[in-house]
């Protein structure tokens, strides 16, 4: 596995910009990325798809799906002193939001840096300093004065995008990568990486990447791009919320530098236990580390995925990210690479009557 490409790549793929339903940019990113791994095409919702160059007709389907929108917020006022009010776009808590820099996509397609505010602790009453902090109590300052300006010089309006301004950086010696967005870009490079390692090899399944849009909006995408590949098998990478730091070390699940973690439940799946028993086994035999993990709340593309056509056979391969839904997340290399070898190897040995009996 080329290191130097698959950190260049999360790197790329992590700075773009794009939240739910305005990821033109990082599709952009993608399609660069995996220019010579075959050809793409593209849905009305904006999912992107790769089917692989060395796909053959006759073979089972097996759809690499990652999601390509990041949290984020969308303006939703412009005050008269200026300031810009905001919704959030995806799950936030909004003690994670104030002071912090966004991008602000303006109506010229530039995006203008500003500051998540709220009002200076030494204008606030102590009934203030103590209530519970809302996102009702922040806005988004560019540094204007007036409506106005906001929307003659910085020609910004509303139902702007707004994203977190973060650039990922990787630190070689603690195997350590910084940034914004690595749920799920860093499973966008993870699928890349998995068709580059698959170069020119013979497979007996033909596999399509699917990047697909507004995961974190209910999932959406993968609704329409599952219907739209129809595959016999899925294997959704995810970027998922470690556990390591907030819970008691013996019910961590999903730690960095442990190797992905494949989840066996979630709020809306239930993952298909035979394929789940395959992965692992087979992860056990080559020595790739992983992590199991049952989930009581949230959830994945794995979920209509799962569900759509006559039922796909699915698992999650998760890479570990700490402080997900936040400005910067951290997860390691070392457990990307691990998500990377599974997929290859599981993707390497399947064949249509592997798929037949989950």
């Amino acid at each position: 596995m080329d290191t130097q490409d698959l950190v260049r790549s999360i790197k790329r793929i992590s700075d773009a910009n794009g939240i739910s339903g305005f990821e033109d940019e990082v599709l952009a990113v993608i399609r660069e990325e995996g220019k010579d791994l075959g050809s793409f095409e593209e849905d009305r919702i904006r999912n992107l798809y790769l089917y692989r160059k060395e796909n053959r007709k006759g073979l089972p389907i097996v759809q690499l799906n990652a999601h390509t929108d990041e949290v984020g917020f969308m303006v939703k006022a412009i005050r008269p002193d200026g300031m810009l009010e905001f919704i959030t776009i995806g799950g936030w808590i909004p003690s994670n939001i104030p002071a912090h820099m966004v991008r602000i996509l303006n109506k010229d397609g530039v995006y203008v840096p500003a500051v998540v505010a709220s009002k200076p602790p030494h204008f606030m009453s102590e009934a203030e300093r103590n209530a519970p902090l809302d996102i009702t109590h922040l806005v988004l300052d560019v540094g204007a004065s007036s409506s106005d300006e906001v929307r003659n010089d910085y020609h910004i309006g509303i139902a702007a995008p707004v994203v977190p301004d973060v650039m990922c950086t990787y630190d070689e010696r603690h195997d350590v990568l910084m940034g914004k967005a690595f749920d799920c870009r860093i499973g966008c490079a993870g699928v890349l990486a998995t068709m580059k390692e698959l170069q020119g090899t013979e497979l007996q399944v033909n596999l399509v990447g699917d990047f697909s849009s507004q995961e974190e909006v209910g999932t959406r995408g993968s609704i329409v791009s599952a219907n739209t590949i129809k595959a016999d098998l899925a294997i959704v990478f995810e970027g998922c919320p470690a556990d390591d730091t907030v819970v008691p070390a013996y019910q961590a699940q999903t730690c960095l530098k442990k190797g992905p973690m494949l989840r066996h439940i979630d709020a809306r799946m239930i993952t298909n236990p035979r394929f789940q028993r395959y992965a692992l086994d087979l992860a056990q035999v080559l020595g790739i580390p992983v992590q199991e993990a049952v989930r009581g709340a949230g959830a994945t593309n794995g979920a209509p995925i799962h569900l759509s056509n006559d039922g796909i056979p699915a698992i999650v391969i998760g890479v570990p990210v700490r402080y997900a839904h936040t400005h910067y997340g951290i997860s390691t290399l070392f457990d990307v690479q691990a998500a990377v070898q599974l997929a290859k190897e599981l993707l390497i040995r399947i064949d249509a009557q592997t798929i037949r009996s989950f």
